[in-house]
């Protein structure tokens, strides 16, 4: 990927952010990729969110929140599925569209889900074409390291960025048997290593590593030159992802160890619902201010 300065991004009429980072950046312009280099070669580290609606997005927005992802995730955490694998292509492309519409500055990368790219790499293009032109995405993510390599190669040939996701590739639940720590062992630390450099030589601009030894992820790392993008990858990534149900506490059960929340919301908003309830039958909503005559 070719690195292009702050200068010749201004030269070009496309002014960066006067605060550089992509985090507390003051731009209003969209995050591209370009950005994202630039952040590799400033070794800034900077946060991911996931979002799936317009509203929520619209929140991490204003929160500077500067890349987000419109994850498969959602089958687990917003549509109500026991893993990621039934997400179909119209609920990633309805639900990317929404958080386009919710968001001006941050780079929204579509997630491509199980089904759509192992084919190969022409239903890959077809798929991905979709997510940037019916719902206006700057990106996509698939899984898999060498296997999804000629995937990664045609859709960047063709002008659409991708971010590879390798370790725990969450689509392969049914293989795994689980959601298994990967990269453990020599063997295994090598191939995830060739993976990551495979992706990398097909022309993604970042990688994911989830569910990966922080050690095996800092070699990771250092051997590349796009960034790192660790959910289970340890402190020596250069960036962090969370899914944002997580993080902010929505979420209810166990909890992966990597999960840090930020926020209780699910008591907050049960506690909403209670309030509202009792108001309710107890008559004391609507009072006189909500009411017209």
């Amino acid at each position: 990927m070719t690195h292009v300065s702050p200068a010749q991004n201004a030269s070009s009429g496309r002014k960066a952010d006067s605060g550089k980072t992509l985090y507390g950046g003051t731009g209003t312009r969209r995050i591209t990729v370009r950005d994202i280099a630039a952040a590799k070669q400033r070794g800034e580290k900077w946060p991911m969110l996931t979002a799936y609606d317009a509203m929520t997005a619209s929140v991490f927005d204003e929160a500077g929140i500067p890349v987000m992802l419109v994850g498969d995730s959602m089958g687990n955490c917003h549509l109500g599925y026991e893993s990621t694998v039934p997400v179909t292509m119209d609920e990633v492309t309805m639900l990317s569209a929404a958080v386009v519409r919710g968001t001006k500055r941050a780079l929204i990368i579509g997630d491509l889900p199980f089904g759509s790219y192992q084919e190969g790499p022409v239903q890959a293009l077809r798929n991905a074409t979709r997510l940037v032109k019916d719902a206006g995405v700057g990106a996509v993510k698939l899984e898999g390291g060498e296997r999804s390599a000629h995937q990664i190669e045609l859709l960047v040939q063709s002008g659409i960025p991708v971010m590879a996701h390798v370790g725990l590739t969450p689509q392969s639940v049914n293989a795994y048997g689980g959601y298994p720590v990967q990269g453990r062992g020599e063997e295994a630390a090598q191939q995830l290593l060739r993976d990551a450099k495979a992706v990398q030589n097909a022309g993604a601009f970042a990688v994911v590593l989830e569910l990966v030894p922080a050690e095996l992820a800092a070699e990771v790392t250092r051997s590349l030159h796009i960034p790192t993008v660790g959910i289970g990858a340890g402190p020596d990534c250069d960036a962090q992802v969370l899914v944002w149900t997580d993080m902010a506490g929505m979420t209810s059960g166990r909890l992966p160890r990597f999960v840090k929340q930020y926020a209780q919301l699910r008591e907050a908003l049960s506690g909403a619902a209670k309030a509202f309830a009792e108001d309710v039958v107890g008559g004391a909503y609507p009072a006189e201010e909500h009411s017209f005559h």
